[in-house]
């Protein structure tokens, strides 16, 4: 198996192996620590002994073994090893089927947490995001988002928060979270902030499979229809967004031939159900307008009014700078790209875009619209100056390049 493969195997089974490690033996941090040190081993040595039997069981028992070690060590840790030792005897294996990652991403949203903290965490536990991508997603310094993941497993330590699924009642107050997660995990999937690939398949199937989960345990909720619709709907155009040398393909560009049908189906069958049958909110508007562009024939004929009118809506209920550029696009496609340039201009005392690379690439785009070249590739190579995804940094240095 390519180191390539072991990677995203290993991907997959760090929230597992954390799951089960939490729920064991408690002390969030230093089981996570435990995870990361067998993750480490699994990694030097599965390329050249092969990948074990079991190796969701390997990495629970080497895991558990550094725990052990650990305990093993500090004087003061009274008896904690002896009852390690009889709760999991390192060489018994794990049934396959159990999987305490929901559970795990519960923990992470715990209300003792503050709302910033419970995201981050839960990217870092269950998403497996770095701290730079956490820190770009929050847009956020990292050395921020460092600390705060350290004060979230200190006060998960600190408040002896038992490891198990939440009564109904909280797990309904910690939702908010618990959805904001798996968005930010799916679009770092999606539009990978930073390295060589624009797409990480692996957290967008981890961030479908656990929505699905969540719509499991509330099949009512309409705004978790609406994450998951709105996942599905995007994720359908993932196999049309890249070139051969993964470069972005623009919405506008892509082969629609290419598109999976069936998930398209799918998010729509979902977002129409939502819609018709639970409160309005911000998940269902952007399920819709997805929609919207996905049941379009092609790009001319996409209903732009429309769309304009959802993402008024939903700057009304949920106003986001992300949402004001989306929203900049879709008046340019009605009204023409100078209106769509207006309504960018107060992003640029919004502290927390206005040195964002999605700022300039819109504003370069609308530019180029307006007949502006030397205006767009201005912003162009602004963007890719401030973008640390590669394959954008070509895309948009090309974009650049024609303008010439």
């Amino acid at each position: 198996m390519p180191d390539g493969r072991i990677e995203d195997l290993l991907r997959g089974l760090a929230p597992q192996v954390l799951g089960v490690l939490v729920r064991r033996h408690g002390q969030f941090d230093a089981c996570e620590d435990a995870m990361q040190e067998a993750l480490l081993a699994a990694a030097l040595q599965w390329p050249g002994e092969g990948i074990p039997e079991s190796p969701r069981a390997w990495l629970i028992t080497v895991a558990t073994r550094r725990l052990t070690d650990q305990w093993r060590s500090e004087s003061a840790r009274r008896g904690r090893e002896d009852v390690a030792a009889a709760q999991e005897p390192p060489g018994v294996p794990v049934a396959a089927a159990e999987d305490d990652t929901l559970t795990l991403l519960f923990l992470c949203c715990h209300p003792a947490l503050s709302p910033p903290s419970q995201i981050a965490l839960t990217l870092r536990a269950v998403g497996g995001l770095t701290t730079a991508e956490i820190a770009h997603a929050f847009l956020a310094p990292e050395a921020t988002m460092a600390q705060r993941i350290s004060r979230a497993k200190q006060k998960i330590k600190s408040s002896n928060i038992p490891f198990a699924l939440p009564p109904d009642a909280e797990r309904a107050q910690r939702l908010g979270a618990v959805l904001h997660v798996l968005y930010l995990v799916f679009n770092e999937g999606y539009t990978a902030t930073s390295g060589a690939d624009l797409q990480r398949a692996d957290l967008t199937r981890e961030a479908i499979r656990l929505t699905r989960e969540v719509r499991r345990l509330l099949p009512a909720d309409g705004e978790v229809a609406g994450l998951l619709a709105l996942m599905l709907l995007t994720d359908a155009r993932r196999p049309a967004r890249t070139d051969a040398d993964g470069t972005p393909i623009p919405l506008a560009e892509q082969d629609r031939t290419r598109w999976s049908r069936r998930d398209i189906r799918e998010g729509v069958a979902i977002v129409t159900e939502a819609l018709a049958g639970a409160p309005l909110g911000p998940y269902q508007l952007q399920a819709a307008i997805a929609a919207v562009h996905d049941e379009a024939p092609s790009a001319g004929e996409t209903d732009w009014p429309q769309i304009v009118a959802l993402y008024g809506l939903l700057e009304r209920i949920a106003p986001n700078p992300m949402v004001t550029l989306n929203h900049a696009v879709a008046v340019a496609m009605v009204d023409g790209p100078r209106a769509g340039l207006d309504l960018l201009a107060p992003l640029d005392a919004d502290a927390r875009v206005a040195d964002h690379h999605r700022l300039a690439a819109v504003r370069g785009h609308l530019h180029e619209l307006a007949g502006d070249h030397a205006a767009a590739r201005d912003q162009y190579l602004r963007a890719a100056r401030r973008t640390t995804s590669r394959p954008e940094q070509r895309y948009l240095d090309a974009r650049a390049d024609r303008l010439r």
